[in-house]
């Protein structure tokens, strides 16, 4: 891209998102819905006006990065260790059921066995940066609702990741992929992240702030969100878990006010919107006629899997029915985690180059449900507690 095309896609892509994102809101959604569907608008999909690139995805990626340290910073770290059990029930609920689902629907379509698992193992997949953004939106990001989604994103994605390796390794379309090299390269992220969580963090912030320049705290907060996703890809582990735990580890100290005030707006102002974009950026109608009701099916079976599956693991662990609702309906999003998968499946001979397209669009319509749909349980719930408040107060 050129500098002058760079200058007129950001005025574009900022423009759009914050307009169609204040028209949501005027309608009762959440923004970020009216920012996913700019993607569509601005996209091959209508406008044309803006295009898929490397330039754009790399901006994107930024973007989620700094939504998903943005979380860390402030999540209610106390609540996320309360709410473990639910959120491992929910990760495994929300993995079990998809796997089921997309496999059955494979062989229903003639997919080869080995297709047909790839199919439900992609939509295992959980990405939550939308889900953040809705919950961050509706000041139900440290509940315990919250809390648990975030918890079970970070177990279902290593999940995801070894069932992955054990699949395409026993496949034989993995090449040199080793299910035990995989294991250690997570338990070795893991171990190194909470150590460094603990000492190392504290350590650099202290030590940094103590430098005689500008936005030292800010500097030091950027280099280990970026320092742990660089580390979490390298090993395997996607890069807004890594983004996560440095703002888990960052919310920790004295510095978590002012590393969260000064970068909300470096990240919303450019390239979280970029983010949302990029994601509409991928739809396009083109050909999609011999594939509507494989497009329909699956994505009521990537909905539904994940909605019940979530839900089921949240109510086995004590949450009441519309608490396990919200929960679910947080676990449907499969983002660019599944963007990823599908595109190794691709390559491997896993995913028909003819189902690619369908199946990018079923992961893109699994996001864009996912923030009215939390919205709605969220507001139902308020709705119940709000008579439950009413009829105690009735009673005194």
């Amino acid at each position: 891209m050129s500098h002058m095309q760079v200058f007129l896609t950001f005025v574009l892509i900022i423009f759009m998102t914050k307009l169609a994102g204040h028209i949501c809101v005027r309608l009762g959604q959440p923004s970020v819905l009216g920012k996913l569907l700019a993607g569509i608008i601005l996209g091959p999909a209508l406008l044309n006006w803006v295009q898929p690139s490397s330039f754009i995805e790399t901006i994107a990626q930024i973007g989620v990065i700094l939504l998903m340290f943005i979380a860390g910073v402030e999540t209610d770290l106390q609540q996320m260790k309360e709410n473990w059990k639910a959120a491992f029930a929910v990760a495994i609920g929300g993995v079990i059921l998809p796997l089921i689902g997309g496999y059955g629907l494979g062989l229903a379509f003639n997919f080869t066995q080995g297709q047909a698992i790839f199919l439900g193992l992609l939509f295992c997949a959980t990405s939550v940066s939308i889900s953040v953004q809705t919950l961050k939106e509706l000041n139900k990001l440290n509940s315990s609702e919250g809390t648990t989604i975030l918890g079970a994103a970070v177990v279902d994605d290593v999940v995801v990741v070894i069932l992955l390796a054990f699949v395409m390794s026993f496949l034989g379309a993995g090449g040199d992929v080793s299910l035990p090299l995989i294991v250690g390269k997570k338990v070795i992220f893991f171990v190194v992240i909470i150590a460094a969580c603990i000492w190392l963090v504290p350590l650099l912030m202290k030590w940094f702030a103590r430098f005689k320049v500008t936005e030292v705290v800010l500097s030091m907060a950027i280099i280990i969100a970026f320092g742990f996703s660089y580390f979490a890809e390298w090993l395997g582990v996607a890069g807004i878990i890594g983004a996560f735990a440095a703002g888990l580890a960052i919310g920790q100290t004295p510095y978590k006010d002012e590393v969260e005030h000064k970068v909300e707006p470096l990240a919303y102002t450019l390239f979280v919107p970029v983010f949302f974009v990029s994601i509409g950026l991928n739809i396009s109608f083109e050909g999609l006629g011999n594939h509507i009701w494989f497009i329909v099916i699956l994505t009521v079976v990537a909905i539904l899997s994940k909605l019940i599956g979530g839900g089921l693991g949240a109510k086995l662990t004590g949450f009441n029915l519309n608490s396990s609702a919200i929960i679910g309906s947080g676990m449907i999003s499969r983002g660019e985690v599944a963007l990823i998968i599908a595109t190794t499946g691709l390559s491997s001979g896993l995913l028909l180059q003819e189902y690619f397209t369908p199946v990018i669009l079923v992961v893109i319509l699994t996001t864009l449900v996912t923030p009215p749909l939390l919205k709605l349980t969220i507001k139902r719930e308020s709705k119940i507690e709000h008579k439950v408040t009413e009829q105690i107060n009735a009673h005194m």
